[in-house]
């Protein structure tokens, strides 16, 4: 999976809507490099008294990836696979069913969250705008924008990249900043 087609505008002076953009494409590079090329040993490694695993990471980031830009930004149904998990009878499910299954479906999962996730961004900042509304209410009776939304998500990624740093060290010793501009997932 590469990533979107540049912006429109000039890279020099992008939009706000292209410059948050930019900013979650470049947390998911670097979140796919920090968990890239792993087998099924090291997906499911564990570190100090965490019971976290990169694969159950990556899982969960797929999940936030449909909870929040599918579903609360967008108004759109959680779709595959998630529809089919009852959560309120396993709430750890991405967790559980990421440290055990192949790499290749954990992978898959997540880069089909991030491909919907990125068309239907597109869609939302061009129908409504980063002030306009998302597709939910808080219980509070308020309701984020769209922006709120992009930034609550790039500080997903950021967040849960650093829990990808420590557990990819303890895999096999990676580390660093991130990922080169051109490393595509």
């Amino acid at each position: 999976m590469s990533d979107p087609a540049p912006p429109s505008s000039s890279a020099t002076n992008p939009t706000e809507a292209e410059s948050l953009v930019a900013v979650l494409e470049r947390n998911r590079r670097t979140f796919a490099w920090k968990t890239s090329g792993l087998d099924a040993k090291g997906l499911r490694a564990t570190t100090a008294s965490s019971t976290m695993t990169l694969g159950g990471l990556i899982k969960h980031v797929a999940l936030v990836e449909a909870d929040w830009l599918a579903v609360k930004l967008a108004g759109q149904d959680y779709g595959d696979p998630w529809d089919a998990v009852d959560f309120d009878a396993d709430p750890d499910w991405e967790w559980r069913t990421g440290a055990g299954d192949s790499p290749d479906d954990v992978y898959a999962v997540w880069r089909a969250a991030v491909e919907r996730s990125r068309k239907l961004v597109a869609e939302v900042v061009e129908e409504r705008g980063l002030d306009g509304p998302a597709s939910f209410t808080w219980p509070d009776g308020q309701t984020p924008t769209v922006r709120v939304m992009l930034l609550d998500m790039i500080e997903e990624y950021a967040r849960h990249t650093g829990h990808a740093d420590i557990l990819r060290e303890a895999v096999d010793g990676r580390v660093g900043e991130g990922a080169p501009e051109d490393f595509a997932f």
